[in-house]
């Protein structure tokens, strides 16, 4: 079964007339197709019996060697209110009842949509288009997997370059080009030595590396239209004081997360049990962020691991888990892997252990 196809029994499922989608990841995934988005409206519209795009006319060509579904083309000159009508029309959409707006589109492409069918009750994407592309399929867990393994090679060839006297940027910069050799386009590399780990969304700089700096390292490529996302701890020489006490804290938390992740949980017991450990050891006000996002297209897409989340977990759901501990002027410590939920639990993607890794030289 195609996606479209998929979509389209899931609309069934959901009472949805039409689904609209912009340019973006949602497009991406249904139909693989990337087309350059601007201010001018490009639209997917699919109903049970079509499916077929707003396109301007500058884009048409390039579009057109990435699909064979219908165009309804316009011109700057024109504008799109003629070729959309036409677009509703053949589609059967003008008396919808239900529609989904891609959230991700720009305002002004979503104002057409409604100005066009006013009447209609309007949903977002996270029943329909949003659902399905939570539960990966074998190809998408093949690219996943593959990005994770080059991560871990990414970040064996910054430890084994890391000395003190090496500034943030530079252990960054090896593993973008890590990232590069493998033929993996680089994402981002958050390096956060010492005190700068205590931030958990770093933004490297020139800091030097010194003898007892703690350094989080949060690294990501992309190939194959997915990405790779994990975090591993490395430690100058000997480690800051109560560094081991609270990295077996993290550890504990990560392992409490990836007991409590089965088919049929709701998200946030997966949150509750990593921040119950780090909260019972007494660290709760320095873990602040969620325990884990979803991964597939997007580096940070749904299922969201938080505390309020009643997502319901499901196989074939791939998610980080990523719980950390952040002291202020000392240092953090977060421990991160992409997993996949499987009938039995969590396959963990990367195949590095989360030991901390000692730096000497």
């Amino acid at each position: 079964m195609s996606r479209l196809d998929e979509l389209r029994e899931t609309m069934a499922e959901q009472g949805v007339d039409l689904v609209t989608i912009g340019p973006g990841a949602h497009l991406a995934w249904l139909l693989d197709i990337r087309p350059h988005g601007d201010e001018r409206p490009l639209l997917l519209c699919v109903t049970q019996s079509y499916a077929g795009f707003l396109m301007p006319s500058l884009e048409a060509e390039s579009a057109a060697q990435q699909t064979d579904l219908p165009f309804h083309t316009w011109g700057d000159a024109d504008g799109p209110d003629k070729a959309f009508a036409e677009l509703l029309q053949m589609s059967g959409a003008m008396d919808a009842k239900s529609i989904v707006l891609d959230e991700t589109m720009r305002a002004d492409f979503a104002g057409l949509v409604q100005d066009a069918l006013s009447d209609a009750k309007r949903q977002f994407t996270a029943t329909t288009v949003g659902a399905l592309r939570m539960r990966k399929d074998a190809d998408e867990y093949a690219k996943l997997k593959r990005n994770a393994l080059s991560a871990d090679t990414a970040m064996k060839a910054a430890w084994s370059a890391m000395k003190t006297g090496t500034s943030e940027t530079q252990v960054a910069d090896i593993i973008r080009d890590n990232f590069a050799s493998q033929d993996v386009k680089p994402l981002f590399a958050i390096v956060g030595a010492g005190g700068n780990g205590a931030f958990p969304h770093h933004h490297t700089g020139e800091t030097l590396l010194q003898n007892g700096d703690a350094v989080v390292m949060d690294i990501g490529g992309g190939k194959d239209g997915y990405s790779s996302d994990m975090t591993r701890m490395a430690v100058m020489g000997t480690p800051p004081k109560g560094y081991t006490e609270i990295h077996a804290i993290v550890e504990a938390a990560v392992q409490a997360a990836m007991a409590a992740a089965r088919p049929g949980v709701k998200a946030h017991v997966v949150d509750d049990a990593a921040r119950g450990v780090i909260t019972d050891a007494g660290y709760g006000e320095y873990f602040m962020h969620r325990t884990g996002h979803g991964m597939g297209v997007e580096i940070h897409e749904t299922p969201y691991i938080t505390a309020s989340s009643q997502t319901v977990l499901e196989e074939g759901m791939v998610f980080s888990i990523e719980p950390g501990i952040y002291l202020p002027e000392r240092f953090g410590i977060r421990l991160e892997d992409i997993v996949i939920l499987r009938a039995d639990g969590p396959e963990i993607l990367s195949d590095l252990p989360r030991d901390v890794e000692i730096i000497n030289g």
